[in-house]
């Protein structure tokens, strides 16, 4: 598509945006470009574009991806009115179908304890270990956890820095089950031969390089079914439990935001839900009035 190449140079060296971010936008613009054919993008009115995201859904493409598909096409042309002498953006004001909102999945206190709590001195039980205690503890992103390095950790503070979504750092705390199993995972990494590409890299293959996001999926998986977690694993699914456990013990939506990385408290507030339903079970077993006769 004319002009793409230039838009992604222009959101990795102005905006800083990560590869997998840039990856997101490349698709959504090509799906744009499938769906325009040969119309002249300077030329695309807001009727098409209306037209397009009727297409997507009749496709069966949830409203959070058209929601994150218009994103992007309202960026590029943005970029192109700024950069290239367009006069319109035409997604200006358009907005995906609303979709009914599904409360993310949490585990309980016991099934996280359960899960997390993984038994062993291996190399690779001590690696797993702290990465499924940091995950819990600290509520980190899987993009966040894989480029961890060894100097972002601070033990005398108890806390981790971390590269977020468009590369914010934000310091977290980390529990001291969280720092125990690390540590322990940094003896067995200091007998491993660390490959030069990574040499402070905080979690590692048996190999020495930097462990992947796609292998952290798999361990996980493979634990779940190990600890027997009874449920469909997966590393988002610990950030997720993190944020609901702190949010009712503490009921500080703000801290939560702070520890998330949440640039809106109202990505947060989804966990407010969350704990309604905890309360929600708390009155229907308490309370008198709430007891089916």
């Amino acid at each position: 598509m004319p002009h793409l190449d230039d838009y992604l140079q222009h959101l990795t060296f102005e905006r800083g945006l990560s590869t997998n971010t840039l990856k997101s936008y490349t698709r959504d613009i090509q799906l744009l470009q499938g769906l325009a054919q040969e119309s002249d993008l300077a030329n695309i009115q807001n009727t098409q574009i209306r037209r397009f995201i009727a297409t997507l859904h009749s496709r069966g493409l949830s409203s959070k991806s058209i929601a994150r598909a218009l994103s992007a096409w309202r960026g590029f042309f943005d970029y192109l009115i700024h950069h290239k002498g367009f006069t319109q953006n035409p997604v200006v004001g358009l907005r995906a179908p609303k979709s009914a909102k599904t409360l993310p999945q949490a585990l309980s206190t016991d099934q996280a304890i359960q899960f997390v709590d993984i038994q062993g001195d291996g190399l690779l039980e001590t690696r797993d270990h702290a990465i499924l205690e940091l995950f819990y503890s600290s509520g980190l992103r899987l993009s966040e956890l894989v480029n961890l390095d060894t100097d972002r950790l601070d033990f005398s503070e108890g806390t981790v820095t971390v590269t977020g979504k468009g590369n914010k750092t934000r310091i977290v705390p980390m529990g001291s089950h969280s720092m125990n199993a690390i540590q322990t995972w940094l003896q067995h990494r200091a007998r491993i031969q660390i490959a030069e590409a990574n040499p402070n890299a905080l979690f590692v293959t048996q190999q020495g390089r930097r462990i992947t996001p796609r292998a952290v999926q798999y361990r996980v998986k493979e634990w779940a079914i190990k600890q027997g977690v009874n449920t469909d694993m997966h590393p988002h699914l610990l950030r997720h439990s993190f944020a609901t456990h702190v949010l009712q013990s503490s009921q500080d939506l703000r801290a939560v935001q702070e520890m998330l990385g949440h640039a809106n408290i109202s990505t947060t507030q989804v966990y407010t839900h969350l704990d309604f339903h905890h309360l929600a079970k708390i009155y229907d077993t308490a309370h008198p009035r709430a007891k089916k006769k």
